[in-house]
């Protein structure tokens, strides 16, 4: 019976890992049947079984158990509850075993155990699928363009639950409760009377006492006329003013006093004194100024001289430092040139073009270097290697810049060859260095790194 087609797409799209110098997707069938022999079925059928096209760059995913298959994102809530927990056993299984190969001293298992550390990887959990109820992961052994291989690979399909905010209200003030006692006969009135308005009560008057009355004074002459008195206030009942009624007192009592006190100050002016006869002035001789003896016989007795000599305030203008001229380094011939402009846009126009490719190695055969030649267009291209006695391998290549600047040109996987071989491909990086000139490394593995050079060709 023909299994269920899960999920197709290009090559392309995805980014291949592996471990050892080699893909896990190029040993994919393998892989799946080295975990069989070992009895780990349950790994076995969480990997979908690939099926590439005739082209070499698309890809299907098969189910490799039957029954209704279902996207992770449309099953409900228990059921990839289940199936996270039977990946999570499964993860832990195939990573005792990987651990358990990696330590055997046959290269053929520590490969195997390599490859099986990174077979579980997948992009996200758009690859996932539950047929039957069972996970089965498709695109493994890829992750996505410009990302590295997850720690905890499970952690795309584990729910972030967000914590609901609580909200505490603050406590209602306490209200003294008065029990009012309503009538029907009171409906209509309302439920606050107003409080009773408090009358000022009047001021006490002192009983009138029989006290002789004081002598009138005589009248002052006419020429000399006395200021009249100010009018006393009469007492009157206290009444409350608020605080606006201040300046307006102050204002009347001033408006009521100014006219007796201009009065007074003109009644008042002093008589003028007489004029006293003023001086005749008198021409003063400034007294000349005599030297000492000991500083006159030191001072110059000659008539002054201007004599054109430059003045402390005009400094003469130093020599300037003649700045040697700057020596521009000539920029190779068809050298690949990273563009700073375009490095800053996130642009890789640059590279696109035929590059010839010279890696410092070597052939173990002939002793002489691999030619090497690149074609890239648009961060995509092939690169084709012929080594050996004219072995002629190709492979895929992307190439991207990261937010640093850093220039990477990657593989999907090793060079497939003429001869059915493989030849392992490099991850280059390149600099900008002087004049943007590109500076490149080639690295086969955590312990080599060699230099490139790139030179475009018009082939």
């Amino acid at each position: 019976m023909a299994k269920t087609l899960l999920r197709s797409g290009d090559l392309d799209d995805f980014q291949a890992v592996g471990g050892g110098g080699q893909a896990v997707f190029d040993s994919a069938l393998q892989i799946r049947e080295a975990l069989r022999l070992r009895k780990q079925q349950a790994l076995v059928d969480c990997l979908a079984i690939p099926q590439v096209n005739d082209e070499g760059d698309r890809v299907d995913w098969y189910s490799p158990v039957e029954g209704r298959s279902v996207s992770w994102k449309a099953a409900d809530e228990e059921a990839r509850f289940k199936a996270l927990r039977y990946l999570e056993s499964t993860l832990d299984s195939a990573a005792a075993l990987s651990r358990k190969c990696m330590q055997s001293p046959k290269t053929a298992q520590q490969l195997f155990g390599s490859l099986l550390e990174k077979a579980l990887q997948f992009p996200g959990e758009n690859h996932v699928f539950l047929v039957d109820g069972k996970p089965v992961i498709t695109f493994w052994g890829f992750v996505n363009l410009n990302e590295s291989a997850r720690e905890d690979v499970l952690e795309c399909l584990r729910q972030q639950e967000e914590e609901e905010p609580v909200i505490i209200l603050p406590p209602e003030p306490e209200e003294e409760e008065t029990a009012v006692a309503v009538t029907f006969s009171q409906a209509d009135e309302p439920l606050l009377t107003p409080a009773p308005e408090i009358k000022p009560q009047p001021a006490p008057v002192p009983p009138v006492q029989n006290v002789a009355p004081e002598p009138v004074p005589a009248p002052a002459p006419a020429s000399a006329p006395t200021p009249m008195p100010m009018p006393m206030p009469v007492a009157k009942k206290r009444r409350r003013y608020g605080l606006w009624a201040l300046p307006v007192a102050a204002a009347v009592a001033i408006a009521v006093a100014a006219p007796f006190v201009l009065n007074q100050q003109t009644t008042q002016t002093p008589t003028p004194a007489p004029a006293m006869p003023q001086p005749a002035p008198v021409a003063i001789a400034p007294k000349p100024i005599q030297a000492a003896p000991m500083l006159a016989a030191s001072l110059p007795l000659h008539q002054a001289e201007v004599r054109a000599e430059v003045r402390a305030e005009e400094k003469v203008p130093e020599p300037r430092e003649v700045k040697e001229p700057v020596v521009i380094n000539a920029i190779p011939k068809d050298a690949l040139v990273m563009d700073a402009l375009q490095v800053k846009i996130g642009s890789t126009r640059f590279l696109n073009g035929n590059w010839r490719v010279a890696l410092d190695v070597k052939d173990p055969e002939t002793g002489k270097a691999p030619a090497v030649r690149f074609q890239i267009q648009n961060n995509k291209g092939t690169a084709r290697i012929v080594h050996g006695k004219n072995i002629t391998c190709r492979a895929d290549l992307y190439s991207g810049l990261h937010g640093t600047g850093e220039l990477m040109i990657k593989s999907r996987g090793n060079a497939r060859c003429s001869d059915g071989s493989r030849y392992p491909m490099p991850e280059i990086s390149c600099k900008a260095s002087t004049n943007d000139v590109a500076e490149c490394n080639a690295r086969f593995d955590a312990k080599t790194t060699v230099p490139v050079t790139f030179r475009k060709t018009g082939d």
